[in-house]
Protein backbone atom coordinates (compact mmCIF):
# COMPACT_ATOMS: atom_id res chain seq x y z
CA UNK A 1 0.00 0.00 0.00
CA UNK A 2 1.99 3.01 0.95
CA UNK A 3 4.93 2.09 0.30
CA UNK A 4 5.56 -0.70 -1.86
CA UNK A 5 5.39 1.19 -5.18
CA UNK A 6 2.23 -0.99 -6.76
CA UNK A 7 0.43 0.57 -9.24
CA UNK A 8 -2.65 -1.61 -8.89
CA UNK A 9 -5.38 -2.24 -10.82
CA UNK A 10 -7.62 0.04 -12.30
CA UNK A 11 -9.99 -0.98 -9.27
CA UNK A 12 -7.71 -0.83 -6.64
CA UNK A 13 -7.33 2.44 -5.13
CA UNK A 14 -3.63 3.69 -4.03
CA UNK A 15 -2.74 6.69 -1.50
CA UNK A 16 -2.01 9.83 -3.11
CA UNK A 17 2.19 9.79 -2.44
CA UNK A 18 4.45 6.96 -0.96
CA UNK A 19 4.41 6.88 3.27
CA UNK A 20 6.71 5.31 5.71
CA UNK A 21 5.90 2.38 7.38
CA UNK A 22 6.83 1.37 10.67
CA UNK A 23 6.81 -2.75 11.13
CA UNK A 24 6.21 -4.37 14.52
CA UNK A 25 6.24 -0.41 16.26
CA UNK A 26 5.16 -0.43 19.72
CA UNK A 27 2.81 2.53 20.94
CA UNK A 28 5.71 3.58 22.95
CA UNK A 29 7.25 5.07 19.96
CA UNK A 30 4.58 7.73 19.86
CA UNK A 31 2.78 8.17 23.81
CA UNK A 32 3.20 11.25 25.95
CA UNK A 33 5.70 10.29 29.06
CA UNK A 34 3.00 10.21 31.02
CA UNK A 35 0.41 8.10 29.16
CA UNK A 36 2.96 5.76 28.46
CA UNK A 37 4.31 5.15 32.15
CA UNK A 38 0.37 4.55 33.27
CA UNK A 39 0.05 1.82 30.31
CA UNK A 40 3.06 0.27 30.83
CA UNK A 41 2.15 -0.33 34.62
CA UNK A 42 -1.62 -1.65 33.95
CA UNK A 43 0.10 -3.80 30.95
CA UNK A 44 2.29 -5.52 33.58
CA UNK A 45 -0.59 -6.02 36.04
CA UNK A 46 -1.44 -9.57 36.13
CA UNK A 47 -4.86 -10.10 35.35
CA UNK A 48 -5.42 -7.14 34.32
CA UNK A 49 -7.32 -7.76 30.67
CA UNK A 50 -9.50 -10.62 32.32
CA UNK A 51 -10.89 -7.52 34.99
CA UNK A 52 -11.79 -5.94 32.42
CA UNK A 53 -13.60 -8.05 30.43
CA UNK A 54 -15.27 -8.79 33.43
CA UNK A 55 -16.83 -5.44 33.38
CA UNK A 56 -17.83 -5.86 29.77
CA UNK A 57 -21.49 -7.05 31.48
CA UNK A 58 -21.45 -3.40 33.42
CA UNK A 59 -20.44 -1.42 30.50
CA UNK A 60 -22.75 -0.12 27.89
CA UNK A 61 -20.43 -1.73 25.43
CA UNK A 62 -22.91 -3.97 23.27
CA UNK A 63 -25.37 -1.18 23.17
CA UNK A 64 -22.79 1.28 21.47
CA UNK A 65 -22.24 -1.30 18.98
CA UNK A 66 -25.68 -1.95 18.20
CA UNK A 67 -26.54 1.51 18.28
CA UNK A 68 -23.86 2.36 15.58
CA UNK A 69 -24.25 -0.87 13.23
CA UNK A 70 -28.63 0.48 13.61
CA UNK A 71 -27.99 3.97 12.82
CA UNK A 72 -24.81 5.01 11.59
CA UNK A 73 -22.74 3.74 8.32
CA UNK A 74 -20.29 1.13 8.30
CA UNK A 75 -17.20 2.51 6.65
CA UNK A 76 -16.09 -0.45 3.58
CA UNK A 77 -15.36 -0.49 0.63
CA UNK A 78 -19.20 0.36 -0.77
CA UNK A 79 -19.77 3.19 1.66
CA UNK A 80 -17.05 5.80 2.00
CA UNK A 81 -14.79 4.32 0.62
CA UNK A 82 -11.64 7.07 0.85
CA UNK A 83 -12.56 6.84 4.28
CA UNK A 84 -11.95 2.55 3.86
CA UNK A 85 -8.26 3.28 1.98
CA UNK A 86 -7.61 5.93 4.87
CA UNK A 87 -8.34 3.20 7.72
CA UNK A 88 -6.27 0.39 5.96
CA UNK A 89 -3.39 2.18 5.09
CA UNK A 90 -3.25 3.96 8.52
CA UNK A 91 -3.09 0.33 9.83
CA UNK A 92 -0.96 -0.54 7.33
CA UNK A 93 1.70 2.05 8.13
CA UNK A 94 1.57 0.95 12.01
CA UNK A 95 1.75 -2.40 11.36
CA UNK A 96 -2.06 -3.30 13.13
CA UNK A 97 -3.09 -6.27 12.21
CA UNK A 98 -6.92 -6.13 12.59
CA UNK A 99 -8.35 -3.14 10.88
CA UNK A 100 -11.10 -2.21 13.30
CA UNK A 101 -14.52 -1.70 12.23
CA UNK A 102 -15.29 2.32 11.75
CA UNK A 103 -19.02 3.85 11.26
CA UNK A 104 -19.75 7.38 10.66
CA UNK A 105 -22.55 8.88 12.71
CA UNK A 106 -24.56 11.88 11.67
CA UNK A 107 -23.50 14.84 13.58
CA UNK A 108 -22.84 18.30 12.84
CA UNK A 109 -20.28 18.31 15.53
CA UNK A 110 -16.92 17.43 14.48
CA UNK A 111 -15.73 14.33 16.09
CA UNK A 112 -14.15 11.29 16.40
CA UNK A 113 -13.77 8.75 19.15
CA UNK A 114 -12.50 5.01 19.65
CA UNK A 115 -13.81 2.81 21.97
CA UNK A 116 -14.33 -0.93 22.73
CA UNK A 117 -13.24 -3.13 25.46
CA UNK A 118 -13.07 -7.10 23.44
CA UNK A 119 -12.69 -4.60 19.73
CA UNK A 120 -11.72 -1.36 19.30
CA UNK A 121 -14.31 0.82 17.06
CA UNK A 122 -13.78 3.97 15.43
CA UNK A 123 -16.69 6.31 15.12
CA UNK A 124 -16.35 9.65 12.96
CA UNK A 125 -19.38 12.25 12.63
CA UNK A 126 -20.46 13.75 9.58
CA UNK A 127 -19.39 17.62 10.68
CA UNK A 128 -15.82 16.20 10.90
CA UNK A 129 -16.01 13.95 7.55
CA UNK A 130 -17.44 17.38 5.86
CA UNK A 131 -15.20 19.77 7.93
CA UNK A 132 -11.48 18.58 6.93
CA UNK A 133 -9.96 18.03 3.48
CA UNK A 134 -8.29 14.42 2.96
CA UNK A 135 -4.78 14.57 4.24
CA UNK A 136 -6.28 16.57 7.41
CA UNK A 137 -8.88 13.58 7.36
CA UNK A 138 -5.98 11.00 7.27
CA UNK A 139 -4.08 12.73 10.07
CA UNK A 140 -7.18 11.96 12.35
CA UNK A 141 -7.83 8.20 11.10
CA UNK A 142 -4.07 7.63 12.38
CA UNK A 143 -5.17 9.63 15.33
CA UNK A 144 -7.57 6.57 15.83
CA UNK A 145 -5.47 3.92 14.73
CA UNK A 146 -3.20 5.26 17.04
CA UNK A 147 -5.65 4.97 19.80
CA UNK A 148 -6.89 1.65 19.02
CA UNK A 149 -2.52 0.54 19.28
CA UNK A 150 -1.95 1.73 22.41
CA UNK A 151 -5.10 0.01 24.33
CA UNK A 152 -6.91 3.85 25.16
CA UNK A 153 -10.21 2.54 23.50
CA UNK A 154 -10.73 0.51 26.88
CA UNK A 155 -10.32 3.22 28.96
CA UNK A 156 -12.20 5.63 27.01
CA UNK A 157 -15.17 3.29 27.37
CA UNK A 158 -14.67 3.11 31.19
CA UNK A 159 -14.97 6.81 31.25
CA UNK A 160 -18.02 6.80 29.28
CA UNK A 161 -19.34 5.07 31.90
CA UNK A 162 -18.30 6.42 34.75
CA UNK A 163 -19.06 9.75 33.43
CA UNK A 164 -22.61 8.37 33.28
CA UNK A 165 -22.42 6.64 36.65
CA UNK A 166 -21.50 9.55 38.55
CA UNK A 167 -24.66 11.17 37.02
CA UNK A 168 -26.70 8.87 38.32
CA UNK A 169 -24.88 8.77 41.77
CA UNK A 170 -25.01 12.49 42.32
CA UNK A 171 -27.51 12.26 45.22
CA UNK A 172 -25.11 10.16 47.12
CA UNK A 173 -22.13 12.99 49.03
CA UNK A 174 -19.51 10.31 48.91
CA UNK A 175 -20.77 8.10 46.20
CA UNK A 176 -20.40 10.97 44.18
CA UNK A 177 -17.13 12.54 45.47
CA UNK A 178 -15.28 8.74 45.07
CA UNK A 179 -16.68 8.29 41.05
CA UNK A 180 -15.65 11.69 40.16
CA UNK A 181 -12.09 11.81 41.68
CA UNK A 182 -12.04 8.64 39.71
CA UNK A 183 -13.16 10.60 36.36
CA UNK A 184 -11.19 13.29 37.29
CA UNK A 185 -7.97 11.01 36.83
CA UNK A 186 -8.96 9.48 33.95
CA UNK A 187 -9.63 12.49 32.17
CA UNK A 188 -6.33 14.04 32.71
CA UNK A 189 -4.72 10.30 31.44
CA UNK A 190 -7.26 10.33 28.40
CA UNK A 191 -5.61 14.37 27.99
CA UNK A 192 -2.57 13.16 27.76
CA UNK A 193 -3.62 10.14 25.30
CA UNK A 194 -5.01 12.57 23.29
CA UNK A 195 -1.20 14.10 22.57
CA UNK A 196 0.14 10.74 22.08
CA UNK A 197 -2.90 9.72 19.31
CA UNK A 198 -1.92 12.95 17.55
CA UNK A 199 1.72 12.14 17.20
CA UNK A 200 0.66 8.74 16.00
CA UNK A 201 -2.07 10.70 13.48
CA UNK A 202 1.14 12.56 12.55
CA UNK A 203 3.26 9.49 11.97
CA UNK A 204 0.53 8.24 9.84
CA UNK A 205 -0.27 11.20 7.65
CA UNK A 206 3.23 12.38 7.43
CA UNK A 207 2.07 15.87 6.84
CA UNK A 208 2.72 18.42 9.89
CA UNK A 209 1.04 21.03 7.93
CA UNK A 210 -1.82 18.92 7.62
CA UNK A 211 -2.15 18.29 11.01
CA UNK A 212 -1.46 21.60 12.16
CA UNK A 213 -4.83 22.45 9.72
CA UNK A 214 -6.50 20.16 10.90
CA UNK A 215 -7.06 21.31 14.77
CA UNK A 216 -7.07 25.46 13.31
CA UNK A 217 -10.38 23.94 11.91
CA UNK A 218 -11.37 22.52 15.36
CA UNK A 219 -11.13 25.26 16.48
CA UNK A 220 -12.23 27.86 14.00
CA UNK A 221 -14.00 25.97 11.18
CA UNK A 222 -13.45 26.09 7.58
CA UNK A 223 -11.97 29.18 7.00
CA UNK A 224 -8.51 28.39 6.89
CA UNK A 225 -8.45 31.67 4.08
CA UNK A 226 -9.00 33.56 7.64
CA UNK A 227 -6.63 31.83 9.91
CA UNK A 228 -2.80 31.73 9.91
CA UNK A 229 -0.95 28.71 11.83
CA UNK A 230 1.63 30.90 13.17
CA UNK A 231 -0.71 33.12 14.93
CA UNK A 232 -2.57 30.06 15.80
CA UNK A 233 0.43 28.79 17.84
CA UNK A 234 1.22 32.09 19.20
CA UNK A 235 -2.44 32.41 20.93
CA UNK A 236 -1.24 28.99 22.58
CA UNK A 237 2.04 30.42 23.65
CA UNK A 238 -0.11 33.99 25.07
CA UNK A 239 -2.30 31.27 26.45
CA UNK A 240 0.49 29.88 28.89
CA UNK A 241 1.97 33.13 29.64
CA UNK A 242 -0.47 35.39 30.00
CA UNK A 243 -2.20 36.72 32.88
CA UNK A 244 -1.51 36.05 36.96
CA UNK A 245 -2.34 32.91 39.47
CA UNK A 246 -6.09 33.91 39.44
CA UNK A 247 -5.73 32.88 35.27
CA UNK A 248 -4.01 30.03 36.59
CA UNK A 249 -6.37 28.94 38.48
CA UNK A 250 -9.13 29.05 36.23
CA UNK A 251 -6.88 27.72 33.33
CA UNK A 252 -6.93 24.43 35.72
CA UNK A 253 -10.76 24.66 36.32
CA UNK A 254 -11.75 24.95 32.56
CA UNK A 255 -9.82 21.74 31.71
CA UNK A 256 -10.70 19.81 34.48
CA UNK A 257 -13.94 18.84 32.99
CA UNK A 258 -12.56 18.19 29.77
CA UNK A 259 -11.63 15.12 27.90
CA UNK A 260 -9.32 16.26 25.39
CA UNK A 261 -6.65 19.33 25.59
CA UNK A 262 -7.49 22.42 23.92
CA UNK A 263 -6.90 22.91 20.41
CA UNK A 264 -4.10 25.50 20.53
CA UNK A 265 -2.18 23.44 23.29
CA UNK A 266 -2.41 20.15 21.03
CA UNK A 267 -1.32 22.26 17.65
CA UNK A 268 1.76 23.74 19.76
CA UNK A 269 2.37 20.10 21.70
CA UNK A 270 2.59 18.50 18.18
CA UNK A 271 4.95 20.79 16.37
CA UNK A 272 7.40 20.48 19.60
CA UNK A 273 7.11 16.65 18.91
CA UNK A 274 7.77 16.65 14.95
CA UNK A 275 10.87 18.93 15.51
CA UNK A 276 12.25 16.84 17.89
CA UNK A 277 14.90 13.96 17.86
CA UNK A 278 12.58 11.46 19.24
CA UNK A 279 10.22 12.13 16.30
CA UNK A 280 13.29 12.22 14.03
CA UNK A 281 14.65 8.70 15.33
CA UNK A 282 10.75 7.31 14.52
CA UNK A 283 10.82 8.09 10.85
CA UNK A 284 15.03 7.14 10.66
CA UNK A 285 13.41 3.35 11.59
CA UNK A 286 14.57 3.59 15.19
CA UNK A 287 11.88 2.97 17.68
CA UNK A 288 11.02 0.17 20.33
CA UNK A 289 9.06 -3.02 18.93
CA UNK A 290 6.02 -4.50 20.14
CA UNK A 291 7.85 -7.78 20.64
CA UNK A 292 9.98 -5.48 23.38
CA UNK A 293 7.10 -4.59 25.60
CA UNK A 294 7.02 -7.19 27.90
CA UNK A 295 10.53 -6.32 29.21
CA UNK A 296 9.52 -2.91 29.69
CA UNK A 297 10.31 -1.36 33.04
CA UNK A 298 7.13 -0.03 35.03
CA UNK A 299 9.97 2.38 37.53
CA UNK A 300 11.59 3.50 34.54
CA UNK A 301 8.25 4.58 32.36
CA UNK A 302 7.30 6.71 35.80
CA UNK A 303 10.65 8.32 35.75
CA UNK A 304 10.37 9.55 32.41
CA UNK A 305 7.26 10.73 33.34
CA UNK A 306 8.53 12.16 36.34
CA UNK A 307 10.85 14.36 34.28
CA UNK A 308 8.49 15.06 31.47
CA UNK A 309 6.06 16.83 33.98
CA UNK A 310 9.21 18.31 35.41
CA UNK A 311 10.30 19.72 32.51
CA UNK A 312 7.30 20.92 31.75
CA UNK A 313 7.12 22.77 35.01
CA UNK A 314 10.47 24.28 34.84
CA UNK A 315 10.04 25.84 31.21
CA UNK A 316 6.84 26.45 31.55
CA UNK A 317 5.42 30.54 31.60
CA UNK A 318 2.40 30.04 33.39
CA UNK A 319 2.40 32.25 36.32
CA UNK A 320 1.67 29.12 39.05
CA UNK A 321 3.84 26.70 37.45
CA UNK A 322 6.32 29.27 37.68
CA UNK A 323 5.61 30.02 41.59
CA UNK A 324 5.88 26.43 41.75
CA UNK A 325 8.98 25.43 40.50
CA UNK A 326 10.64 28.63 42.51
CA UNK A 327 8.90 27.04 45.61
CA UNK A 328 10.51 23.93 44.92
CA UNK A 329 14.00 25.47 43.94
CA UNK A 330 13.75 27.42 47.60
CA UNK A 331 13.43 31.12 46.06
CA UNK A 332 12.57 33.82 48.47
CA UNK A 333 9.97 36.45 49.28
CA UNK A 334 6.82 33.44 47.82
CA UNK A 335 4.73 35.31 50.06
CA UNK A 336 4.75 38.66 48.57
CA UNK A 337 4.84 37.36 45.21
CA UNK A 338 1.31 35.04 46.33
CA UNK A 339 0.06 38.57 47.23
CA UNK A 340 0.72 40.10 44.10
CA UNK A 341 -0.79 37.28 41.81
CA UNK A 342 -3.90 36.89 43.58
CA UNK A 343 -4.83 40.99 43.81
CA UNK A 344 -6.92 41.24 41.32
CA UNK A 345 -9.44 39.01 43.11
CA UNK A 346 -9.53 42.05 45.99
CA UNK A 347 -12.21 44.57 44.56
CA UNK A 348 -11.00 47.57 43.56
CA UNK A 349 -10.69 50.72 45.72
CA UNK A 350 -13.08 53.09 45.55
CA UNK A 351 -13.28 56.81 44.85
CA UNK A 352 -11.67 58.88 47.53
CA UNK A 353 -9.89 55.49 49.42
CA UNK A 354 -6.15 54.40 49.51
CA UNK A 355 -5.04 51.06 48.43
CA UNK A 356 -6.39 47.90 50.76
CA UNK A 357 -3.09 47.28 52.25
CA UNK A 358 -1.80 51.07 52.89
CA UNK A 359 -0.99 51.78 56.41
CA UNK A 360 -3.84 53.76 58.18
CA UNK A 361 -3.16 56.71 60.15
Amino acid sequence: MSDDGQQGTAQERVPSRQRKRFPGISSRAYEHPADRSALVALRKLSGFDTVFKALSGLLPERSLRLLFLSDSVRVSERQFAHLHDMLRDACYILDLEKVPPMYVAQDPQPNAMCIGLDEPIIVVTTGLVELLDEEEMRAVVGHEVGHALSGHAVYRTILLFLTTLALKVAWIPLGNFAVMALVTALREWFRKSELSADRAGLLVGQDVKASMRGLMKLAGGNHLHEMNVDAFLEQAEEYEAGGDLRDSVLKILNVLPRSHPFATIRAAELKKWAESRDHQRVMDGHYPRRSEDKDTSARESFRESAASYADDMKSSKDPLMKLVSDLAGGAGDLGGRVRRGFDGFRSPPQPGEGPKDAPRD
